[in-house]
Order: structure tokens, then sequence, then C-alpha cells
């Protein structure tokens, strides 16, 4: 099967886009690479077309949960073996993948990076057949990029493991700095290869709009522009009170943000992509890994922290290549306000080993314990009962999060799964032997297939409806069965998790890399300089200054930007202005021969400087010629 049979058999794809053929081929070539494309651009199709022509598995790098449950979802409706372990999961379900990798049935497995430097991870490893290794989100292993995550440099460690298989890295923006150090920390080979597809998006007008009244703004655009929008807020009570706004002025918004449930995103999400909703107001977490091409707009309230951040977010407009448009709202203070919140996320070194030793108390953990365990955690609560700021807190978690010690998990919907582990024969044996456990086991057998091959999701609700009886039940029987070694159960998660990478160490003599921390934040400040020179800058193309940012220096004006159209209009100004000037100087001669001076006399509300500037173009095309008196008169 040719890689355009995979194409074919699986995406229904008749052709590949821009670039990917040709990554595809240099992966297939047994090369490091690494692949430059822009939202929407298809980063996924490029290695999993590879990983389907090789025999083997793919490893993939990713650093969200909501990014690998969708992949593998999407993977898995098409009959493609995949699967993900992430933060949550028990020790028993990540055994089981893990095993199931080794076994080779699965096609795509997908880790966080901080899962390659567990030991059981590393001692399964060797036994894989792993054909490729798939970094996304590669900007996040250089200490330049605008979303560096230190785990991500441990991911050559397993280098060694790996000997001939080759690294595909896909990221959609990095700047050369960041590219060099892609290829350098993940140790490339010296015939590997690089493609980056330009940053011009020719169908995207970009906008800088000053604007003391932003909601009514919005408005306004969202009223003359036609079509699925986004608008970016910068924090989730702006997104609730914003879509509120809009639903005011008769236009169909919804809001979105992580502090949801995750049915609630979902269902919010699909009625957005569906054109249920026309307008979703949301934070920066929405749009991750949503395909929608037809989103003709893209508002951003504020700033975003970076030009990589805004042009990622601002690229999920018009990906179907027709006419869309990104605009950016700015008022007095906004940049000020970024400068100082960059301050507060860097909380000193005594504030940050604080928040540690009160979530060892939090979760009574002694010292030395904890390693590996993962606790529900509302950060609320935790705030309260130890009476810390929740911002402060919240970044000092973050750097605790960066430098090893804990990972942190927002909430997310994971449905009840069961697996009976038992044998047929084994289970027939506990019909007989408990009588009051013969329903349930039927019940499972008879709505669940596959569920003696792996965690089947479940619904204890239907479970119950289907026996009269109540969801308590159905969950104690399931308890029971699971108390018996007959199958393995997994409560559905909707909450909030924090994990302790590191068993628990003496607040005092936590190390936090004070070097890194002001590395990261000088960073960041040149990324609000960025932001700050895009914003400003009143005498370049916007599309010129965002595509120059990462070292495409040749592109030519978009034409159809704030600045671009700014200049037509003053352009077409100047050629009316210039048209109206010429008729009233030739009106003039024309009636009789006058001096330069007569005619700057009789026209008296243009300049002189404008009148004699044209009467020289006149006399240069020869339309006009000076008679030797010295009168200015039409040529003959």
């Amino acid at each position: 099967m040719t890689i355009h049979d995979i194409l074919k058999n699986y995406w229904n794809y008749d052709q590949f886009r821009s670039l990917q053929e040709d990554i595809i081929r240099s992966v297939l070539d047994g090369r490091d690479t690494l692949a430059l494309l822009p939202t929407g651009g298809g980063k996924s199709i490029c290695f999993q077309v590879p990983a389907l022509y090789h025999v083997g598995m793919c490893l993939v790098i990713s650093p969200l949960i909501a990014l690998m449950k969708d992949q593998v979802y999407n993977l898995k409706k098409r009959n493609i073996p995949a699967e993900a372990i992430y933060t949550g999961m028990t020790n028993l379900e990540t055994d089981r993948i893990l095993n199931n990798a080794v076994k080779g049935k699965l096609k795509f497995l997908y880790v966080s990076p901080e899962r390659l430097k567990t030991q059981t991870f590393r001692d399964q490893l060797q036994r894989m057949h792993i054909c490729l290794l798939a970094i996304d989100e590669a900007h996040c292993i250089s200490q330049w990029g605008y979303d560096f995550r230190p785990p991500y440099l441990d991911i050559a460690e397993i280098r060694p493991q790996l000997q001939g298989i080759p690294i595909l890295a896909l990221t959609a923006t990095a700047t050369e700095r960041v590219k060099a150090d892609i290829v350098q920390r993940l140790q490339f080979s010296k015939n590997h290869q690089v493609f980056q597809k330009s940053f011009t998006r020719a169908n995207l007008s970009y906008s800088v709009f000053e604007e003391s009244n932003k909601e009514q703004r919005i408005a306004t655009i969202l009223q003359r522009v036609d079509g699925t929008a986004i608008v970016y807020a910068r924090n989730r009570l702006l997104t609730v009170e914003l879509a509120t706004y809009l639903k005011q002025q008769k236009i169909n918004a919804d809001f979105y943000h992580a502090g949801l449930d995750t049915k609630t995103r979902t269902r919010k999400q699909e009625e957005w992509i569906n054109n249920q909703t026309r307008v979703m107001v949301c934070t920066n977490a929405f749009g991750m890994g949503i395909d929608k091409p037809d989103v003709r707009l893209v508002i951003h309230y504020a700033p975003a922290e970076s030009l990589e951040a805004y042009y990622q977010e601002a690229g999920r407009a018009g990906r179907d290549e027709k006419k869309a448009y990104a605009v950016l709202l700015t008022q007095a203070g906004d940049l000020e306000s970024m400068y100082q919140q960059l301050e507060r996320r860097f909380p000193p070194l005594d504030k940050v080993r604080n928040v540690y030793h009160a979530l060892g108390n939090y979760f009574r953990m002694a010292i030395g314990a904890g390693e590996g365990q993962t606790f529900s955690f509302d950060l609320g609560d935790f705030c309260k009962q130890y009476q810390l700021n929740a911002l402060e807190t919240q970044y000092s978690l973050q750097i605790l999060e960066e430098n090893g010690y804990i990972q942190l998990c927002e909430a997310f919907n994971e449905q009840s799964r069961v697996w009976l582990r038992a044998d047929r024969e084994t289970v027939y044996r506990i019909e007989v032997a408990h009588r009051r456990l013969e329903p349930y086991i039927k019940t499972l057998l008879r709505n669940y297939e596959g569920i003696f091959e792996d965690h089947i999701p479940i619904s204890e609700a239907n479970i119950a409806r289907s026996l009269h009886t109540t969801v308590e039940e159905v969950r104690n029987a399931l308890l029971y069965l699971q108390k018996m070694d007959a199958l393995s159960y997994l409560p559905a998660i909707n909450e909030p998790s924090l994990t302790f990478i590191q068993a628990r160490q003496a607040a005092e003599t936590l190390w936090i890399d004070q070097e890194r921390l002001q590395f990261r934040k000088n960073v960041q400040k040149n990324n609000l300089h960025a932001v700050e020179d895009y914003i400003t800058d009143q005498k370049t193309c916007r599309s010129v200054v965002l595509v120059r940012y990462f070292n495409e220096n040749d592109a030519p004006n978009c034409g159809i930007c704030d600045y671009c159209l700014a200049q037509k209009k003053q352009q077409l100004q100047q050629q009316n202005y210039n048209t109206q000037l010429r008729q009233h100087i030739l009106a003039i001669v024309a009636q009789q021969p006058c001096t330069a001076n007569e005619i700057v006399a009789k026209i008296k509300h243009y300049s002189a400087e404008s009148l004699l500037q044209m009467i020289r173009e006149l006399t240069d095309e020869n339309i006009l010629h000076q008679n030797q008196a010295g009168q200015i008169e039409i040529a003959t």
C-alpha cells in the first residue's frame, strides 16, 4: 500500500496538502525532520501516514491531554489502534496500555514528556517495536520558545534506545533561534531536513484598533462581518460577561473556558463547530486541535502574550483560504498591565516554597512519600485553607511544575470504564456462585462488546435503568466484582488533579533553578516587546511585521491589513486631490495664459507648493509649457 493509498483509505483525501508529502518522504527515508506548518496545516497526517506505512508503532510526545485524547479518538474512529497515557490513570490501566504496546497491539501511543522519565516506561520502551518518534508542539523544547516545558529537554535521553529510528518534530510557529534549538536539543542527525511553509496568509486581513469601548466595537465588527467567529478574552469571567453582552445585542454567542466541566465544554464546542453557535467567546483554552475551516473572524479583546501565540490564535480564521479577518483591540494601559503581570508571574523563592509546603500538608503527605500519587485538587479550597493569594499560588504551582516536582491537570471528563479481567469460565462460575451479581454481569456482556479485551466506556445510569435499580447499586456491584478480581472498574473523573512527580521534600531544601527562571522571564519580556512593536508600528504592513518576526524577510505588503488599506485610501485621496488640482490649473490656463504666481493667486484653497509642483508635472508631461513672456499656457 502506498502513502497515497493510506491517505485515501483512512482519510478519504485524494492528495496531500502543501509540504505534507515532502515531510512524509523525508521520514520514510529515515531522516530526522523538523516540520513547520501553520495552524490547521495538517501536521498530524505527517506522522500518522508514515507510521501506518511502516511496521511498528509510532510513539507520540504531546503536551496536552485534550490534544492526545482528541487524536486517539479520531484514530480509533478510523479503526486504527491508538492509546494515550496521561495523568490521572490508574497503574493498572497504564500497565495494560504499555503491555499492549509491547505486544504490538497499538499503532500509536501518545504520552506526555513527563512520562518518559519514569522507570516503568523506560523499562517497557526497550521492548517496544518503535518505527517513528513524533514530537508534537516541538517549540516547547526551546527555552527561547514562548511555551517552554522543561520535560521536553529530556526527550533526547531516550534516543539511545531508539537507534536508527527517525524523529519528526512538528510545530506551527518557531523563530530561527527556536528552530536551531529544536535541532540541537533533539540531537538531530547531520542529514536532517527542515520543511517550513510560508507564514504569510494571503487571505487573512490583520488589523489593530485602539478602542476605549471594546465591547461595543466587538459587537459592531460582528454585525458587519458575517460568518463564524472567535473572540479571545483574557480571563474566564470576561468570557461570560462578553458573551452575555453580545446576546443582548442579538448576536448568537456563547462562552468557553477550562473551568467548565468537560461535558459542557464538548457540547459548546460541537454547537459552535456545527454552526448552532455563531460566536465563541473564550480563553486561549479554546481552539487547540479544532479543525473548522470556515471561521471568518478572530477578535482579540486584548493583546496576546507573544506574537507566536497571536499568530496561532489569529490563524484559526480562514483556513478554507477564503477572505477572513483577525482583529486585535487595544487601549491605554493594556501593555503596562501585561508587563506588570509578567512581574507577578515569577514570585520569590520563599513564596514558591511556602506553597509547596502547604501542598504537602493539604494532602497529609509525609516527607519522602507521595511519588507518582495523584490527588483531586481544588485550588480555591487550597488557597482558602492556607490563606494564600490565588494568583500568586497559581504561578508558584506553575514553577513547581516546570521544575519537575508536580504535574497539574485541568478538569476533564473521563467516562466510567470496565474491563472484565477474568476469562469467560471464571465469570460463569461467579455468576453461579453469586446470583445477586448475575444480572450485572449479563448486562455488561450483552451491551458492551470487547469488554474482555480492554477498558470499555460504560454508563452506570443506563445499566441501572435496564435493571430497574439505582446507580449507587450498580457502582457497588462493580466495586464488589473488582474486589473479587473479576474486573477492573474505573469510575468517571471530572475534576482537576495534581500529581507528585517526585516524593515530597522538606520545603527548605527545595531546589528551584533561579537562573532558568530569570532567563525565562527575560524571554517573555522580549516577547512582550515584540507584541508592543506589532501594535505600535504605524509604518509597516501588519502581515510583514508578523512574518518578519519569524525571519521571513522578503514578504510583500499584503494589501488587505489596516495599514495597507489606510495606505490605499491615502493614495486614492491623493489621486483625487491631484486630479482636481490638475483640472483647476488647466481650466484657468485654458481661459488665458498666466504666470505661475498668478495661478497660485487665483486658486486659493490649495497650497502654493502643491500648485507649483503640479505645474512642473504638467509641463514635464508636455501638457503645459512656458511661452516667451514667461506665462504658462496649453501646449499645442
